[in-house]
């Protein structure tokens, strides 16, 4: 299998990530060490079945480290849950001599490359998402960066939030995870914290421990929002209404995708995207690439797809204790 691989091609799908672009380069540049022809896919899956292919060279990746977003565009591509889309796909890879196919992404990502693997490309994922839950994985391409990115701003508003004796609730992203919202609930030492995976949607407890803490002589409140829940603006109406204190929602958005990747995002991009290439060498195929208990480890996709991913309860249980 090993002397089969001649050319591997890189795509990025799905949400962009700070780091992918390290990744990127670290994929072209130890497959061109290791003697092998590189293909760079743009637009993710779309690009794919519309052949938007291009050959990489050393110099297609010079100065992109240190760059947001992903040099290669990503894309949306619904159609790619069709069979005979993935067949389409899988023949195009083959048309340009693709022996071997790196995709950077999240879970759905991953299962384009599951189902491209089944059709006879070796495929090797890895964790390109900000939202931290990909459960094969201790750590995902862009999380660092974009928590960083999240507290950096939620301690500007925190100073406002302040100087005005106001409550705050800020939303950031994680439509389904909790994870950038508990971290930052604990690094920016939120009042409350409001997680998919924990809310229960008692808003009146808000409310009760907005007003307790103001007797206590609490000058401002900060809520932490994820994106799953939502709602940040006319929940700020509701929680002025029934507490009397000026309330504002701030949705910090897409920003908390772009910037420069953090040293960690563009350490561990880069480690992923080389043992990507040398699991295609040697002659591995739909595996999806980790990082648990301080090592990089892949696993087979099916089996990380099945993997269960929760927030750690005993952090949310002190990040409560931490709020008093």
């Amino acid at each position: 299998m090993a002397e089969q691989v001649k050319t591997i091609a890189v795509l990025t799908s799905g949400g962009d990530a700070p780091g992918m672009n390290a990744a990127i380069r670290a994929v072209v540049r130890t497959a061109l060490a290791r003697g092998l022809k590189v293909k760079g896919i743009e637009r993710g899956y779309s690009g794919l079945i519309n052949e938007e292919i291009v050959d990489m060279y050393p110099h297609s990746v010079s100065d992109i480290i240190q760059r947001g977003g992903t040099i290669l565009g990503t894309a949306r591509c619904p159609e790619f849950v069709e069979p005979e889309v993935q067949k389409q796909a899988a023949e195009i890879c083959r048309k340009y001599e693709i022996d071997g196919l790196v995709v950077i992404g999240g879970d759905g990502s991953f299962r384009g490359a599951q189902a491209l693997a089944r059709q006879g490309i070796n495929t090797v994922g890895l964790p390109g998402t900000i939202d931290l839950d990909i459960a094969c994985t201790d750590y995902t391409i862009g999380f660092d960066t974009a928590v960083n990115t999240a507290m950096e701003a939620i301690d500007k508003v925190r100073d406002t939030s302040s100087s005005h004796e106001r409550c705050s609730i800020i939303e950031v992203m994680g439509r389904h995870a909790g994870f950038i919202a508990l971290w930052c609930g604990i690094a920016n030492g939120a009042e409350d914290i409001l997680l998919p995976e924990r809310y229960d949607y008692n808003e009146q407890a808000i409310v009760n421990n907005i007003i307790e803490k103001r007797k206590l002589g609490k000058k401002h409140h900060i809520i932490i929002n994820a994106e799953g829940i939502g709602h940040s603006n006319s929940m700020a109406k509701r929680i002025e209404a029934a507490t009397g204190m000026e309330t504002r929602a701030t949705i910090l958005g897409h920003m908390q995708r772009g910037g420069n990747p953090t040293c960690k995002d563009r350490y561990y991009a880069s480690i992923m995207g080389a043992y990507a290439v040398d699991l295609l060498l040697s002659g591995k195929t739909n595996r999806a690439v980790g990082f648990k208990n301080g090592e990089i480890i892949d696993f087979d996709i099916e089996d990380a797809l099945a993997m269960k991913k929760d927030i750690s309860e005993y952090a949310f249980e002190i990040a409560k204790l931490l709020s008093i």
